[in-house]
């Protein structure tokens, strides 16, 4: 099995893969004129301003869950993985992806945004299946899409995040009692880690996307601190080092020990995999966002980028650094062209962090990431099921199947349950299968909505012009931007009152063309 999915990744990861993630970002970059570093202000405004409604969540709601997908595994065993693999350049490269990946987050949450609905029980749905229907006018296309975030967010990707959660908790606490089953021997710590996650997941997710919202809203900021915290901490107490880890990250980026393409490789692939830039998974909790424009919430998915891979993930990988806590392993098995730690500790795991953390505060590394992966690896797995859930959502408005959304709860709880006791690597790889698939079919989808009729860079220049403007109320009217198939908008309009471009009220006189 584990050869078989490694062949898989293979196929996916090719370079190819690597240079489209990197090469549409900086495609968006240049057509956006680098919109993540002009509207950086107006990025942190719209993270306060908004209001849940009946049937979208707030702005900061929005943001809380795709960032409760994006901040999990990847911003603390990814990390490891990268340098264990990819040597301390592939930080640098981590950070390359995600700058030029903020253009690609803003466009696909725009997109999103703009081709939203509503559904049979009135809350707002949208994502790539919703967009490349309505934008490409490929339906078969959209399927596909959406088939595969089925498969890779209710099945590959939440086993990734709950096995993180099980080796930290057995690293913390022991592993227990070993215990047999009819699909293996497991430890006690595995078994009760992997029903614990599994019961508190069902209260959650049976109880739609409102408590998701609320959940993750007050869990995913109050993590996401502590842990900065307890790393710039460790940073301020080694502070010394810093200007040597930064030579080394980014002279290991162009020269690195493992050679320039593991560098790359590892790094695109884990700074994609932590915040999901292209992936097409912030897109779905993007457009459940109530705002008065789209783009709104393309800028406020754009800052989670920077939360997700320039504070979070650089916390990670410093405190690795400075520390020394990590391996860089070699072409072959046993290799290491650098060994600073016992060889049998993994790189595909927590452990680089935890032991980073305890080198520094004893007693504390272990228990800390074992909690903060906990919190930051489950509100993952409600993201992921949120995600998911969209996608059937999607497949329901064509085919009726009323018990698919249950059978995705169990499929999901199953899936959390085993990925907690069973072997890391083939959790990784199969998770990278996931994260490829949605990455190459979302990638290539947006460039070809983009040469077909510009629609996020159209709602872009319009909200722009309304910023220059100093508009109090924004509004959003696709028909004048030459936008077809908006149809949530322009029934918003048309509820409005307000007339299309072109139009004239109701009982005002045509002015006769002179």
């Amino acid at each position: 099995m584990q050869s078989f999915v490694d062949f898989l990744n293979g196929i996916i990861w090719s370079p190819v893969l690597i240079y489209l993630c990197l090469g549409a970002g900086l495609f968006y970059s240049i057509t956006t004129r680098f919109v993540q570093v002009r509207q950086f202000k107006e990025m942190l405004r719209l993270l306060f301003s908004g209001k849940s409604s009946a049937k979208g969540i707030s702005s900061f709601q929005a943001l809380a869950v795709s960032l409760s997908g994006r901040v999990g595994t990847g911003n603390i065993a990814g990390v490891a993985a990268a340098i264990g693999f990819g040597g301390p350049g592939a930080v640098f490269w981590m950070w390359v992806v995600a700058f030029l990946g903020a253009a690609t987050a803003y466009t696909e949450s725009a997109l999103a945004q703009i081709y939203k609905e509503e559904d049979e029980d009135g809350q707002f749905r949208g994502g790539p299946a919703y967009y490349i229907e309505k934008a490409m006018g490929q339906k078969w296309y959209a399927w596909i899409f959406a088939i595969a975030t089925i498969f890779a967010c209710g099945v590959l990707l939440p086993g990734v995040q709950s096995n993180s959660i099980g080796n930290a908790v057995e690293a913390a606490f022991g592993p227990g009692e070993m215990i047999e089953t009819a699909v293996g021997t497991f430890s006690f710590a595995k078994i009760a880690t992997g029903t614990m996650i599994s019961i508190i997941l069902g209260f959650i997710i049976f109880g739609g996307v409102k408590r998701i919202a609320n959940f993750t809203q007050v869990v995913v900021p109050f993590m996401a601190l502590a842990y900065i915290i307890i790393a710039f901490v460790i940073i301020l107490l080694n502070i010394g080092q810093v200007p040597a880890i930064f030579a080394l990250i980014v002279g290991d980026a162009f020269s690195p020990m493992a050679g320039v393409g593991a560098a790359i490789g590892w790094g695109v692939k884990r700074g994609v995999y932590s915040n999901e830039a292209g992936q097409g998974t912030g897109p779905h909790a993007a457009a459940a966002a109530d705002v008065k424009h789209p783009a709104q919430q393309g800028l406020v998915q754009s800052f989670s980028i920077y939360i997700d891979t320039l504070l979070v993930c650089s916390a990670t990988a410093f405190m690795i650094l400075i520390t020394g806590a990590y391996n860089v392993h070699g072409g072959g098995e046993g290799v290491f062209l650098v060994q600073n730690i016992a060889a049998e500790i993994g790189a595909n795991g927590p452990m680089f962090t935890q032991m980073a953390i305890e080198s520094t505060m004893p007693g504390i590394g272990k228990p800390f990431i074992a909690f903060a992966l906990f919190f930051f690896a489950f509100t993952t797995i409600l993201a992921y099921y949120y995600i998911a859930e969209t996608n059937i959502a999607y497949i329901r408005r064509t085919v009726k199947l009323p018990a698919l959304m249950f059978a995705l709860k169990v499929v999901l709880m199953v899936s959390v349950f085993y990925g907690t006791v069973k072997a890391a690597n083939l959790a990784w790889a199969l998770g990278d299968v996931g994260v490829g698939l949605m990455a190459w079919l979302n990638i290539v989808g947006i460039l070809i909505i983009f040469f077909l009729s510009k629609p996020a860079l159209k709602a872009l220049k319009d909200y722009e012009e309304q910023q220059k403007a100093g508009v109090t109320e924004y509004t959003f009217d696709p028909v004048k931007l030459g936008i077809k198939n908006a149809d949530f908008w322009e029934k918003k309009l048309k509820a409005s009152g307000k007339p299309h471009s072109g139009e004239v009220p109701k009982g005002e006189p045509v002015k006769p063309v002179a």
